[in-house]
């Protein structure tokens, strides 16, 4: 067995893969670039090299610093987590050369797999389903056009070497290819290093089902089940879950042994994932057809160690080193129901938004996973980041991955929910109102799921989850509560609110426009007249409040207004005015400020780059014509007119480096 390893990666795969190592009793080396000089992962390595810059261009992906910093420290093998070198036969090569042990699999495996155009050819010679399309080489964009008029439309558009969601283009028509072509190219290459794209058939209702497999050095191969990862935004997965809720156990059986075949056919060993797309349209379940291999560790792969309790690193890592297989296909089963949710920084009230800075606030709602692959009491929190840090403009905008397990899937939705609401993130826009939203549709408790799940429920964007009545009237309880507290420390300070509070004490309070009446008394609240069970303590200052209603839970999120308090629970962010009685009345003769028109203005909506400007001064514009392009987090985003018009001064060029609201362009 090794006794010193180098993770060739970053933030919380860093961490996860160092957690296991400790835990087998191997030292671990991590590189750092100067964004992550203060990341927590560099902390916990026994060892830390510098390698660079921030760009990943300049550092992680440089294949001669990691491996100098493995001759430094004498680190014998190397963990490429995923994304940066962990498909690179390259890098797999160079580490041969050297005699260090690359954890993953052989550079044959890697280069037959890795790229999308190839592979696809090596899986219909070996008789395995695939998608309809062009695999080979697309010259330019009128190309593109013919091609995808050739297949039939919708198509979808990718680099051939790409992954986790980027490089990717949905086209409906030919605008759409003419547009997206080249932005597809070039996110090949800004994140990738190529900027080959290939074309192939949009499968409708499509369900995103991938086979976990596991094999190693001797001949062995196992797929560990399946998850499912149909709820996507952009192509890039956000929920992730094991089992699926829509295979069955032939299909399980089916889709695993032809994906062992598979990766039988280029020898493979490690861990790698076999991504199908599944028509959700046939109720057979039998029209399955290979997407791609990721021959690395997925970002999701924490959901198939809850339901089988294998760690999939220390397989992998043991593998590298020689050792076999200690379990058999039979002995893989399939024990309760996991669920992943990826913790963006980016505002899912702003059209999800990248969103960059400090993490002024940042806690979990468990203190710490100590190895077991359901975490603590069903919770699981994988994360590379800790409060005060930043998350910044040069890496992919995950913040953390929340995992639960349960016995059975509304269980783990349900920890989810609960878990949601006790995690606490200030200074930056992020996504847990929107996965809890997500975690409580009853679309997703029915299973009923596809790749266009968000598109098609939240089609005008998302503004938060529906609050039922007996949240409302919880809140209301709260909020009245906390307004007693906070005046009777106010009368016992410096007494400012003149004679000392004796309940009951009145309150309005106005949630999400209603008003409701709320009065304490010494052991009771009511509202609008009726009593609330509710239990819970606060002291003025709490971010936090959780109260027992009617037996069970409510984890609220507070944080002080001027006239009362901002509280998000359940997926929603609730404005809640509390006032007196007596003064509630003159509320209504207060004037509201009317905000400014910005709407002749492109602002620019996050930190970024302009990667391309598509007009110039005293050009016309339609509304929603294509303006600028800006890239955050290696994605581009398309900004558009809002409004007819002329375009009356340009602000920034192509290559300005933009801070959020920015003014890119006026317009007359």
């Amino acid at each position: 067995m090794f006794k010193k390893i180098l993770i060739a990666n970053r933030g919380e795969i860093a961490c996860r893969v160092i957690k296991t190592a400790r835990r087998m009793g191997i030292a671990t080396v991590a590189v750092y670039s100067d964004a992550d000089a203060r990341a927590p992962f560099v902390a916990m390595a026994d060892e830390a090299v510098h390698i660079g810059p921030s760009p990943a261009s300049e550092s992680y992906l440089i294949a001669d610093k990691i491996i100098a910093a493995c001759k430094a420290t004498g680190a014998e093998a190397v963990h490429p987590g995923y994304g940066f070198l962990s498909e690179r036969t390259s890098f797999a090569e160079a580490l041969a050369k050297e005699n260090i042990a690359f954890i993953g699999p052989p550079v044959n495996a890697i280069a037959a797999m890795g790229d999308k155009i190839e592979s696809k050819k090596l899986a219909k010679e070996a008789g395995v389903n695939v998608v309809p399309g062009f695999v080979g080489e697309i010259d330019d964009t009128e190309h593109a056009v013919r091609i995808s008029n050739e297949i039939g439309y919708p198509v979808m558009m990718k680099a051939s070497a790409g992954g986790g969601g980027k490089g990717m283009r949905l086209a409906y028509d030919e605008k759409d290819v003419r547009e997206g072509f080249e932005a597809t190219k070039r996110e090949g290459l800004s994140s990738f290093g190529d900027d080959r794209v290939f074309i192939e058939k949009f499968i409708l209702n499509p369900r995103h089902i991938e086979i976990q497999i596991l094999g190693d050095q001797h001949g062995n191969i196992l797929y560990l089940n399946e998850r499912e990862c149909s709820i996507q935004r952009r192509h890039q997965k956000v929920v992730e879950e094991a089992p699926s809720p829509f295979v069955t156990e032939k299909m399980r059986k089916a889709m695993g042994e032809q994906c062992v075949a598979l990766a039988r056919a280029v020898g493979y060993y490690s861990a790698g994932t076999v991504e199908l797309i599944v028509s959700g349209a046939d109720p057979t379940g039998e029209s399955f057809y290979f997407l791609e291999m990721n021959t690395r560790l997925q970002v999701e792969h924490p959901v198939t160690e809850a339901i089988t309790g294998i760690d999939l690193v220390e397989q992998m890592i043991r593998v590298a080193a020689g050792e076999k297989l200690e379990m058999t296909q039979d002995d893989i089963k399939i024990d309760g129901w996991a669920i992943e949710n990826r913790v963006y920084a980016e505002d899912p009230y702003r059209g999800f938004l990248p969103s960059t800075g400090r993490l002024v606030r940042y806690r979990t709602p468990v203190t710490a996973w100590k190895g077991d692959e359901r975490g603590v009491d069903g919770v699981r929190v994988d994360a590379g980041v800790e409060e005060g840090g930043e998350v910044s403009i040069f890496y992919d905008p995950m913040i953390a991955k929340l995992v639960t397990w349960g016995k059975t899937r509304d269980e783990a939705a349900d920890l989810q929910i609960a878990a949601l609401d006790r995690f606490e993130i200030e200074g930056l826009g992020h996504n847990i109102d929107f996965v809890s939203a997500i975690m409580q549709h009853p679309r997703f408790r029915s299973g009923e799921l596809t790749t266009g799940f968000i598109a098609e429920e939240y089609p005008e964007g998302f503004h938060g989850a529906a609050t039922e009545d007996h949240i409302v009237r919880a809140l209301a309880a709260i909020a009245g509560f906390m307004a007693s507290a906070e005046a009777d420390r106010a009368r016992r300070t410096d007494g400012q609110l003149g004679e000392r509070l004796d309940p009951p004490a009145k309150w309005q309070v106005t949630v999400g426009g209603v008003e409701h009446k709320v009065k304490l008394g010494h052991k009771h609240i009511k509202v609008d007249g009726d009593k609330v069970d509710i239990a819970l303590e606060y002291t003025p200052g709490d971010r936090l409040v959780v109260a027992e209603i009617d037996d069970s839970e409510l984890a609220v999120k507070v944080a002080k207004t001027r006239t009362g308090w901002r509280m998000t629970t359940r997926g929603h962010i609730h404005d809640v005015r509390v006032l007196p009685w007596h003064v509630a009345p003159l509320a209504s003769h207060m004037i509201e400020k009317i905000p400014p028109d910005l709407s002749k203005f492109l602002i620019c909506p996050m930190p970024g780059l302009l990667v391309a400007l598509h007009v110039g001064e005293g050009d016309a514009v339609e509304a929603g014509q294509p303006l600028a392009t800006v890239e955050a987090m290696k994605m581009e985003n398309i900004l558009r007119a809002e409004k007819s018009g002329v375009v009356k001064s340009v602000n920034a060029a192509q290559g300005d480096s933009l801070a959020v609201d920015a003014v890119i362009l006026e317009m007359e």
